[in-house]
């Protein structure tokens, strides 16, 4: 919105979990969306992703670096149209970086160079639910940047998917990162607010952009 009784700053929802409003700006998100649009051309460009119990994200996906699936990785979409996956590039590793430091301080900055992007795209009616990102052998922090429509991000503990939990407004542009105490901490998406993406941007929907470290 143009104006607000309180502007938004950054904040520490919980220890080593910081939302960064509007840190991406309005070039960079149109950067980082055309980038976005090139990675999920096929081969090995955005699925839906299935469940081993046979169900379906409602939100789907692309992998950069290492191809994610429940609940592991691996070098070709194994679970799709058995492409290798598309190379996660330097300049990704480098904002991943900036963001942790912009976030967390110097000190949190992971001397291992990020190597996963999972772009997930959620339409209006997509929804994630509360899980851990726990598939990964580093416990570097997890960088995770929105594009496009408002949602709500529920960040929660670490013991259980249910309360105490925050509930979080993440736009377009803003940046939420979490590590230390917060890195194993279940996290979702309970709701997409649609037709609230910057009009200039020129997205229906939301992306989200996470980046790991592997660890492998």
């Amino acid at each position: 919105m143009d104006a607000e009784l309180f502007p938004r700053t950054r904040t520490e929802v919980a220890p080593g979990a910081v939302h960064f409003p509007d840190w991406l700006d309005a070039p960079a998100q149109r950067e980082l969306l055309a980038a976005c649009r090139e990675w999920a051309r096929p081969p090995a460009g955005l699925r839906t992703v299935r469940t081993p119990g046979g169900g379906t994200m409602t939100a789907r996906q692309v992998c950069l670096g290492w191809h994610w699936y429940p609940y592991a990785y691996a070098r070709t979409v194994v679970d799709g149209d058995g492409a290798p996956v598309k190379p996660f590039p330097v300049w990704l590793d480098e904002l991943g970086r900036r963001a942790v430091g912009a976030a967390l301080g110097a000190d949190a900055v992971t001397g291992t160079p990020y190597d996963i992007a999972l772009i997930n795209f959620y339409d209006a009616d997509a929804r994630m639910g509360m899980h851990r990102d726990g598939d990964e052998r580093s416990d570097a922090p997890v960088v995770s940047l929105s594009l496009g429509d408002t949602c709500v991000f529920r960040f929660g503990n670490t013991e259980t998917r249910t309360k105490p939990y925050t509930d979080v407004e993440l736009r377009s542009g803003d940046l939420f990162v979490f590590g230390g105490a917060s890195r194993s901490a279940y996290h979702g998406v309970p709701r997409v607010h649609p037709a609230t993406a910057p009009p200039g941007l020129g997205l229906t929907g939301r992306l989200n952009i996470t980046l790991r470290v592997s660890g492998f």
